[in-house]
């Protein structure tokens, strides 16, 4: 669920677990990290949004990074083994940068079902450069 679309988040992510199932929260991109602090302990997911939701295409918010970066270190901190996902504008030039910052899911729409090489040519041009070798500093803002 969208944190700007509710505001009684414990009680949502407590039914969500009651039903046995895993529970995420998503951020628009100007939503600051401090509306899910309080909730790192009981999700699975969160998703950072890095467009404004509403269509496909829309190019990355190069803030989102740094975001990333903050988020995994709270995350780290908390010892949370929640997913870490980031969402919009992705493309093959960003992707190793918001895996550096510590993203460990990445959904990708335009720069896999646009390309001119294919789908699968392009999910393999994807995979290669995000499972390049990591700097020692990972999860630093870039």
């Amino acid at each position: 669920m969208h944190v700007e679309a509710c505001p009684h988040l414990h009680r949502i992510i407590q039914s969500i677990k009651e039903a046995q199932v895993k529970a995420g929260v998503a951020l628009n991109p100007a939503t600051p990290l401090g509306s899910v602090e309080e909730i790192i302990s009981r999700v699975d997911l969160i998703l950072i949004m890095s467009v404004n939701p509403g269509f496909g295409g829309q190019v990355f918010i190069p803030e989102t990074l740094g975001k990333v970066a903050r988020l995994r270190r709270i995350l780290d901190d908390k010892d949370s083994n929640a997913e870490l996902e980031v969402d919009g504008g992705i493309t093959i030039e960003n992707a190793p940068s918001l895996v550096k910052a510590g993203a460990s899911t990445l959904a990708i729409g335009n720069s896999i079902f646009k390309t001119k090489a294919g789908i699968s040519q392009a999910l393999q041009n994807i995979r290669e450069v995000v499972s390049q070798p990591k700097e020692a500093n990972r999860y630093q803002e870039i």
